[in-house]
């Protein structure tokens, strides 16, 4: 707020000259990986204790023998059971023991605890348990935060629906205080949530954990926009920033979605955007293992002190100093803050550790490249068709070496590419999405007349919206889904991810999805000045918010309407 109130030129808490004010923030993501939410509880059914520390049995790693699995956001003591139960098709086997609760109320009193989260057995077909225990707790513990899952996440699989009431619960009462303080500083207050799209601060506050993708959803969407207005519907988001690098498949213009991410191993089962994420960016590391090989991140020098170049006390080589000895900085190249890069420094950072600046880049390279064949090979999309959209403040100077190595067709830098994930939220509709588990499986008696309804109600949420509806399938007897648009388009998708179908097997509908959006009323990007000259490589241009490398063999052309440079091949591609 200090920084707007600058640039405008005003003063107080209230922008009156703003009508809109859009966020996007990672404060949910830091508060996961730092711990440092409230003070949480978790009330399950009981028999169910210990789902958090169960999971679904799975490895992360399968090679590691010492596997230390994270920490559950709730430690045993504060988890806490009653007597209740629902079957499978929501009937009530077990009454809800109000007494218990109130007794388990009493000993949240006593622990002091902020936020709890409720979790019963199959509440997502019948939420009626949850509700009244959420009813009979907040009564009883006055200014307690209480997440349901029935609201949170009103899916099947009892591990990632548990694991994301206790993420948003967790992080309620921090994200509550700070959205707050944004409420009536302009006309209308919005914030970026992990799908990507937009949702007033209250429906933030409510639901935190839907929020533990905003910076980089807002990125993805940016990029999206500015491959369709550069002639690229179908392109490979690249977010390099200091510390890692997330990459995102768009087709006809739109990021891929995804049910269910991780957070610093825990699961999180909201709608997102589908993005993938390495740890290699410019402040990452290089450094020899035990065994002498070179291994580049996950490890950063991060902001404080930096790399080695930024003269600020770092002595670790990172990607950033193998590029400055590498010339993809121009020659004595000075940053906003930092003052010009000691290559000096960078070079006896890379000495003394052992490494070489083109060791360091071709491991960094290869680490990208991974990430984005993640989201290309690995769902049976050929990238050599794609465009690869480069932003964040190292991807401009990376992008074309990962190109080349994938034969992608061009690498677009959009304007003010350093500061993309800040434009995405100016691109970005509002939205709400909205999800319920079908019940009937194989049989969709019924499924039309739900999936109306469910968009009827999607779309009440947000005035003059326009409702898409989704559908999660899968082959009877398997245990994951894929998201299409009907019954009809799943086994086409089921051959494109998996590379075979199951003709004669019967199609389950797991859960049924509406999506309402309204249309961003700001967009189209400037055509930044320096940018109406076509550059031949090899070439470093240098940008106030990030440095472009056109290496031998490649050049930088702008496009008329975007604003962005089109980085193409001046020699023959593989393909």
């Amino acid at each position: 707020l200090d920084g707007i109130e600058k640039i405008m030129g005003i003063s107080g808490k209230t922008l009156p000259e703003v009508t809109s004010f859009v966020h996007g923030t990672t404060l949910a993501t830091n508060a996961i990986i730092e711990r440092r939410g409230a003070k949480t509880a978790l009330v399950a059914t009981d028999g169910f204790r210990d789902v958090l520390e169960i999971g679904t049995e799975s490895r992360y790693d399968q090679y590691e023998l010492a596997l230390v699995r994270p920490r559950p956001l709730v430690d045993r003591p504060l988890r806490f059971t009653v007597r209740e139960r629902m079957d499978a098709r929501g009937n009530v086997l077990l009454p809800l023991d109000e007494a218990q609760l109130l007794e388990i109320a009493a000993e949240l009193k006593a622990q002091e605890i902020q936020s709890v989260g409720v979790s019963f057995l199959h509440s997502f077909m019948n939420p009626s348990h949850e509700k009244r225990a959420a009813e009979i707790l907040k009564a009883a513990v006055p200014g307690l935060y209480v997440s349901i899952s029935c609201e949170v996440c009103p899916e099947i699989r009892e591990y990632e629906r548990t694991s994301t009431t206790v993420a948003n619960a967790y992080l309620r009462p921090l994200c509550q205080t700070y959205l707050g303080g944004l409420d009536g500083v302009a006309g209308e207050v919005t914030v970026m949530t992990s799908a990507g799209g937009l949702v007033s601060l209250g429906d933030g506050a409510r639901l935190p954990a839907s929020l533990l993708l905003s910076g980089p959803a807002g990125g993805v969407r940016a990029a999206a926009a500015a491959a369709v207005a550069s002639g690229w519907p179908d392109a490979v988001t690249f977010d390099m920033g200091g510390t890692s690098t997330d990459v995102c498949l768009v087709l006809d213009g739109e990021p891929a979605p995804a049910g269910e991410r991780s957070v610093a191993g825990l699961a999180i089962r909201l709608p997102s955007l589908d993005v993938h994420t390495v740890g290699a960016g410019g402040g990452s590391i290089a450094s020899l293992d035990r065994g002498g090989s070179l291994v580049v991140g996950p490890l950063s020098a991060g902001a404080v002190p930096g790399p080695a170049c930024y003269g600020q006390g770092g002595s670790a080589p990172t990607v950033t100093d193998a590029d400055l000895v590498a010339g993809r900085y121009p020659e004595g190249a000075v940053l906003p803050g930092i003052g010009e890069l000691d290559v000096a420094a960078a070079r006896r950072a890379l000495n003394e550790a052992g490494v070489t600046a083109a060791d360091v880049i071709a491991v960094v390279d290869a680490n990208m490249q991974e990430a984005v064949r993640a989201v290309t090979v690995a769902r049976g999309v050929d990238p050599a068709g794609l465009a690869l959209v480069a932003f964040g403040g190292a991807g401009p100077l990376n992008a074309v070496a990962v190109a080349r190595a994938l034969d992608m067709a061009a690498v677009i830098v959009p304007a003010r590419a350093g500061v993309l994930s800040a434009v995405g939220c100016l691109t970005a509709p509002r939205q709400h999405d909205l999800v319920r588990t079908w019940p009937g499986g194989s049989d969709v008696t019924g499924l039309v007349e739900a999936l109306d309804a469910l968009a009827r109600e999607a779309g009440a949420l947000i005035e003059g919206s326009e409702v898409e509806t989704a559908l999660d399938c899968r082959f009877e007897g398997q245990s994951h889904e894929i998201r299409v648009g009907s019954i009809e388009e799943f086994p086409a998708a089921h051959q494109l991810h998996n590379g075979y179908t199951r003709a004669d097997t019967p199609i389950e509908v797991v859960a049924i999805r509406a999506t309402a959006r309204v249309a961003s009323p700001v967009g189209g990007d400037t055509l930044p000045a320096g940018r109406r000259t076509s550059v031949e490589g090899p070439a470093v241009i240098a940008e106030a918010d990030c440095t472009i490398w056109v290496p031998d063999g490649w050049r930088a052309d702008p496009h008329p309407t975007s604003g962005a440079l089109i980085l193409t091949r001046t020699s023959g591609r593989t393909r």
